[in-house]
């Protein structure tokens, strides 16, 4: 594979595409056999999945499994590539996250549909409460990414209110 020549020194960088970040961009070498702009979707997706997951600092094993199945599903990739997908995501958005966080979503933002932009927001959900439990920080987050995907407060709630039995804040009220 051309990137892990790269990775050894061996070949050239991969071309800089417009608004592509490094965080982008070390996921879509992953994916090659996809059309570019097909892999640097799919790379800005899965590490805006891995943004949320990681908000409260603990991504746990239903999470990481939730974003396999959602990359999987959403980039019809073998599950196997899915998964390395989401553990690249996930090192790169511990390791540049409050650097690229919100570079990456403008980014996702810039290359994606209303419609999937609202798919992203609703997965977000589903990532964060993959658990069993949506937690403070992870609802936090999600309202800022939406924010950042061009999504008002009310729409954000409207779809949060989907995955109410998950929230924390509702579960300690017994609500």
């Amino acid at each position: 594979m051309a990137s892990l020549l790269r990775f050894l020194g061996l070949g050239a960088p991969a071309p800089r595409a417009e608004g592509d970040t490094a965080a982008v961009r070390r996921i879509a070498e992953k994916l090659e056999a996809l059309e570019p702009g097909t892999a640097r979707y799919v790379a800005a997706f899965a590490y805006v999945l891995a943004r949320v997951a990681s908000a409260d600092l603990e991504v746990s094993e239903a999470e990481v499994d939730e974003m396999a199945r959602v990359v999987e599903v959403m980039a019809q990739l073998p599950p196997d590539v899915a998964e390395l997908v989401v553990q690249i995501a996930r090192t790169q958005a511990k390791v540049l996250g409050s650097t690229e966080n919100y570079v990456v979503t403008r980014e996702f933002k810039r290359i994606s549909t209303p419609e999937q932009r609202a798919d992203l927001l609703r997965c977000l959900f589903r990532i964060a409460g993959a658990d069993d439990h949506i937690s403070a920080e992870e609802s936090a987050e999600i309202f800022v990414i939406g924010e950042e995907l061009g999504f008002g407060r009310n729409e954000v709630n409207a779809v949060r209110l989907e995955f109410r039995e998950k929230l924390s804040e509702l579960k300690k009220r017994g609500a």
